[in-house]
């Protein structure tokens, strides 16, 4: 049990940094507008799965998913700065899906609202 607290704390701190070295670098290697969505650490701190929405197409989050992959050692070394860890997690990053789908159900009510409302 006191390990799942460990792992949460330093994901939530992992989070943190990550969202905040990913702005910082976005510029500069042409990164849309990146949001991180949310962060699974396991047990043992050596894997997290770093979740990630971008506004645009699906084209603009393919490329993105790219840029970060191509990009993981670096921010790696970054976080290995920011954060006191013995180890640094291996990341993966992954499109989460949850802010698109949410968006198409929104659209879908809101084209039902219309078309109960209309005579």
């Amino acid at each position: 049990m006191h390990t799942y607290k460990r792992a949460v704390r330093v994901g939530e701190r992992l989070q943190q940094e990550l969202s905040k070295i990913i702005q910082e670098m976005a510029p500069e290697n042409g990164l849309g507008f990146v949001t991180l969505t949310g962060l699974k650490l396991t047990d043992d701190l050596l894997d997290a799965r770093v979740f990630f929405s971008v506004l645009g197409d699906e084209q603009e989050m393919i490329r993105t998913g790219e840029m970060l992959a191509s990009l993981t050692p670096q921010i790696r070394h970054r976080i290995a700065l920011s954060v006191d860890l013995r180890r640094v997690p291996r990341l993966v990053f992954e499109y989460d899906e949850t802010p698109a789908r949410a968006q198409r159900v929104f659209s879908i009510l809101e084209k039902l609202n219309k078309e109960i409302k209309a005579p």
